[in-house]
C-alpha cells in the first residue's frame, strides 16, 4: 500500500484511502465525543477498519501558471510551495510548475520535521527552502515570519481560514477571490478574482513595478521644475532694480499645475510591458532617488537655467534676434521657452534606465498623448489671449520658432 500511495504522489497524484466499518447505531456508544454526546469522537473509532481501495485523484496547474512562475523567477521573486500535501505529492507538483529546482540545491522538507529546527539551522534552510510539505498553518506563519526577520519582502497566497494570519503577517497577502474564505480575504491586501497564479504575475507588473516607477518618474521631473524655477524666480527677483521676477505669479501657477497635475497623471498612466519583469527587485533600503536620476534632474535644471539666463540677460542677439523693445516682451519669451522646455523634459522622464528611445511604447499611452495635446493648446492660448492676466504679450514667428527650437534641446 505504501508502494502504491508513492508510486501515485510521484506522478502528483493526491492519494485518498478509502475505508468503513460497520455500527449498529451512529453515535456508537464506545466512540462518544466527551463535549457534545451527539457527536462521535474519530481518534477511538478510526480503528479495525476495512480497506476499500486507494484513489489517485489528479489536479492539473493551471494553464499558464508554469510560465508565471517563471516570469516571477525572472524579477527577482523566489517562489515556494507550502501545501498540506504528501511530500512526494508536493515535490512532483512544484517540479511540474518549476517551482523546485533540484539541480540549483532547492530544498523539501515537511512541516513536522520544518517545526523542529533549531534557530541557526532554520536560518540556513530557509534560503534555498522550495518545497514545505505536511505543513500547517502554524508553519506557514512561521516560514513568513522568519523570512521577514532575514530582511527579505513577503508575499503570501492563501484561500482558507487558517491562512489568514500567515497572510496578515505578509507584507503583501494575495486571496482567492472565488475559492477564498471572508476571513482569507479580509486578511489580504490584494483580492485575485480568478484565483490564477498567473494574476500575480499582473499585480507584480502593476502593483510592484509601475506604480513605484510613476513615482520615480514624476518626483524626477517636479525637483527638476523646482529647482529651475525657484533659481529663476529667486535670481531673476535679485538681480532685478525693482525687484520683479521674470516669471510672474499667475505663470508659476501654470507651471505649477503642469507640473503637479498634468505631469502627474502622464507620467503615472504608463502601462507597464513585460520587459519590466527582467528587472530585479529593489531592497527596502534603496533609496527613492537613485544617481541615474540625480544626474537627470541636475543636468537638466543646469540647461533650462542657462537658457532661461542667456534669454533673461537679452543675450538673444547672440541667437540672430533682434533686442525686445519692451521688458514684458523679453519676460514671455522667457516663460514660453521655460514651458516648452517642460514639455519636451517630460518625455525624458518617462524612462529611468537610460536608455535613449524615450519614446518606446508612447502609443500604448493616450493619456500621455492627450495631457501633452492639453499642455501645449494651454501654453499657445495664454500667449496669444492671456494678456494682462498672465503678463504675456504676443510673440511673432521667430520668437515662437526660437522657444520651441530652445525647448526641444532638453529632449535627450
Amino acid at each position: 500500500l505504501n508502494n502504491i500511495i508513492s508510486i501515485y504522489a510521484s506522478r502528483s497524484l493526491r492519494t485518498i484511502a478509502l475505508l468503513y466499518k460497520d455500527y449498529e447505531s451512529w453515535p456508537p456508544a464506545d466512540g462518544v465525543s466527551a463535549e457534545d454526546s451527539t457527536q462521535a469522537d474519530f481518534t477511538v473509532i478510526f480503528h479495525d477498519m476495512t480497506l476499500l481501495g486507494i484513489v489517485g485523484i489528479k489536479d492539473p496547474p493551471r494553464n499558464g501558471v508554469p510560465e508565471a512562475v517563471k516570469d516571477c523567477q525572472n524579477a527577482g521573486v523566489f517562489v515556494r510551495m507550502v501545501t498540506g500535501d504528501n511530500v512526494q505529492t508536493a515535490q512532483a507538483i512544484a517540479e511540474e510548475c518549476g517551482i523546485y529546482t533540484p539541480k540549483s540545491g532547492g530544498i523539501v522538507m515537511e512541516g513536522p520535521a520544518f517545526r523542529k529546527l533549531s534557530r541557526k539551522d532554520m536560518d540556513a534552510t530557509i534560503p534555498k527552502l522550495q518545497v514545505l510539505a505536511r505543513s500547517s498553518p502554524e508553519d506557514k506563519r512561521i516560514l513568513v515570519k522568519k523570512l521577514k526577520e532575514l530582511g527579505e519582502t513577503v508575499a503570501v497566497t492563501g484561500d482558507g481560514t487558517n491562512d489568514a494570519p500567515a497572510l496578515k503577517m505578509a507584507d503583501i497577502g494575495f486571496s482567492m477571490g472565488i475559492a477564498g474564505t471572508e476571513v482569507a480575504k479580509e486578511a489580504s491586501a490584494i483580492i485575485v478574482m480568478d484565483d490564477n497564479f498567473a494574476s500575480i504575475v499582473k499585480a507584480l507588473m502593476w502593483w510592484g513595478c509601475a506604480v513605484n516607477d510613476a513615482v520615480k518618474k514624476s518626483l524626477q521631473f517636479q525637483l527638476t521644475v523646482n529647482i529651475t524655477a525657484v533659481l529663476l524666480t529667486f535670481v531673476s527677483a535679485v538681480a532685478s532694480s525693482d525687484e520683479e521676477s521674470v516669471l510672474s505669479p499667475v505663470q508659476l501657477l501654470w507651471v505649477n499645475l503642469i507640473m503637479d497635475t498634468f505631469a502627474a497623471l502622464a507620467l503615472a498612466t504608463d502601462p507597464p510591458t513585460r520587459a519590466i519583469l527582467n528587472r530585479k527587485p529593489e531592497k527596502k533600503s534603496a533609496a527613492l532617488i537613485t544617481l541615474n536620476m540625480w544626474k537627470m534632474i541636475i543636468g537638466q535644471a543646469i540647461f533650462q537655467l542657462v537658457v532661461t539666463f542667456t534669454l533673461h540677460l537679452e543675450e538673444s542677439r547672440s541667437l540672430g534676434m533682434r533686442r525686445f523693445p519692451e521688458w514684458r516682451e523679453l519676460k514671455t519669451m522667457v516663460f514660453n521657452t521655460f514651458v516648452w522646455m517642460q514639455i519636451f523634459n517630460e518625455f525624458n522622464n518617462r524612462r529611468l534606465d537610460n536608455k535613449f528611445n524615450i519614446s518606446k511604447g508612447i502609443t500604448r499611452n493616450w493619456f500621455f498623448i492627450g495631457i501633452n495635446l492639453i499642455m501645449i493648446g494651454g501654453q499657445i492660448m495664454i500667449i496669444f489671449v492671456g494678456g494682462k492676466a498672465f503678463h504675456v504679450r504676443p510673440l511673432n514667428v521667430a520668437q515662437w520658432g526660437y522657444s520651441v527650437v530652445l525647448g526641444a534641446l532638453s529632449y535627450s
